[in-house]
């Protein structure tokens, strides 16, 4: 049996753009684990009308709907009056809600004031969400087989209740169905290059497997997705066809799972215990903060130069002016030039150097904007790259960071071969 759910996220915020929806990410993704599919996610103004109309067009369409926000003490957090007469219950002080207000406010030295009192009020048809981290509690209820959740909007606060009470609770009310997804990344190619590559396995997929493409600067994940009671037996059908691509695509699959271009590099450089150092002209350290966002990054990572002026490039990596005034920064002599002095400098197995003009200003008819060039060394080999990107200044900086970190990829694996 498939299990549908609804995800509605309530307040102004959301709407205007003020603040970025993480919340209903998360529950999906939770969901997922247990079987349960969202159907739809729906973000509502801080009115009455506007969840009571929400909840009046998902009951009929779901098993589960979830809702965050407007829980608070102060006056624009209406959900919880709402869902009193929504459901007919009047609000009731649950002691054991109260007593755990009390103790927050006594442990931070806070004067507990009326309107902290109507915190412990909760519909006296539902049932309680313990909330261990805050003082707005769940709240679980039921209409025509439908069950609905109401949790705060404070990120880490909804995610502990959904944790550690409505996750529970769902699995063993709606168990028996199991959602399967498989991600692959394609590096370095776009979606249709790999749709054509690929067209007889896609149309050969059975009807219950379905592959989803998900593009992003510089790669492609590729998505097999599906759901039935027999878990074991899915997996193994999906992982079948999978393989079957990967075959068919060769090194362009860079991860037969859902990983960050920089989390494939940190895994292979750890496999085969090399270093790494970095020398930055257009990234401008952005490569190096990705790679210094993994946990670990130490073990393999020394560091990286940021040259954006040419006199860096000169000083420290030892760039030839003569280089630098007839070939100029953006160009295959510079980069090799930077990559093996990065090298020899910071004392690495591996250094990788990127130069180029992202925009929207810079370029010229030899040189336009979007070129980019990279070089990387180990000492025995310098292997450099030309690349034409075409997008605004940040993405063009994103592409040649996952256009880089790829460059990384494939050189190791073809040092082992």
């Amino acid at each position: 049996m498939s299990y549908q759910s609804i995800i509605i996220t309530i307040g102004d915020e959301l709407l205007i753009g003020q603040t970025i929806d993480t919340n209903s990410a998360w529950i999906a993704q939770q969901l997922n684990h247990i079987g349960i599919n969202v159907k739809r996610r729906i973000a509502v103004a801080d009115e009455r009308s506007a969840i009571a109309t929400a909840l009046d067009e998902s009951i009929p369409q779901a098993s589960l709907i979830l809702l965050t926000g407007g829980l608070g003490p102060t006056a624009d957090d209406i959900t919880k009056p709402l869902l009193s007469e929504y459901f007919d219950s009047p609000l009731i002080v649950n002691e054991t809600v109260l007593q755990h207000v009390k103790q927050i406010f006594t442990k931070r030295n806070r004067p507990f004031l009326e309107r902290n009192l109507k915190q412990a009020e909760v519909p006296e048809n539902c049932q309680v969400l313990f909330n261990r981290l805050g003082t707005a509690p769940g709240m679980w209820f039921e209409k025509e087989g439908c069950i609905i959740i109401s949790l705060p909007g404070v990120p880490f606060e909804m995610q502990t209740i959904m944790s550690e009470e409505a996750l529970p609770r769902l699995k063993e009310r709606l168990a028996g169905n199991h959602i399967i997804h498989k991600t692959m990344i394609v590096a370095g190619v776009g979606e249709s290059f790999i749709a054509d590559k690929i067209e007889d396995i896609e149309t050969a997929l059975p009807p219950h497997i379905h592959l989803a493409y998900l593009p992003t600067p510089g790669y492609v994940k590729l998505r097999l997705t599906t759901e039935g009671p027999d878990r074991n037996a899915l997996q193994s059908q999906v992982d079948i066809h999978a393989e079957l691509i990967r075959q068919r695509l060769g090194t362009i699959v860079a991860a037969m799972e859902d990983l960050l271009p920089e989390e494939i590099v940190a895994r292979l450089m750890e496999e085969h215990r090399l270093s790494l150092s970095l020398a930055e002209s257009c990234t401008g350290g952005y490569l190096a903060n990705r790679i210094t966002n993994l946990p670990g990054s130490s073990a393999f990572f020394k560091g990286s130069i940021i040259s954006y002026d040419n006199e860096v490039k000169e000083s420290l990596l030892k760039v030839p002016r003569a280089i630098l005034e007839t070939a100029g920064a953006v160009s295959e002599k510079t980069v090799i030039q930077m990559a093996e002095e990065a090298r020899r400098t910071m004392h690495t197995d591996i250094a990788l150097s990127i130069s180029g003009i992202l925009g929207p200003g810079g370029g010229t008819a030899e040189k336009p904007v979007g070129l980019v060039w990279m070089a990387i060394s180990d000492g025995r080999r310098t292997v450099s790259r030309e690349f034409h990107f075409f997008y605004d200044r940040l993405r063009n900086k994103e592409q040649a960071a996952n256009a880089a970190l790829d460059m990384i990829r494939l050189f190791i694996l073809d040092d082992q071969h």
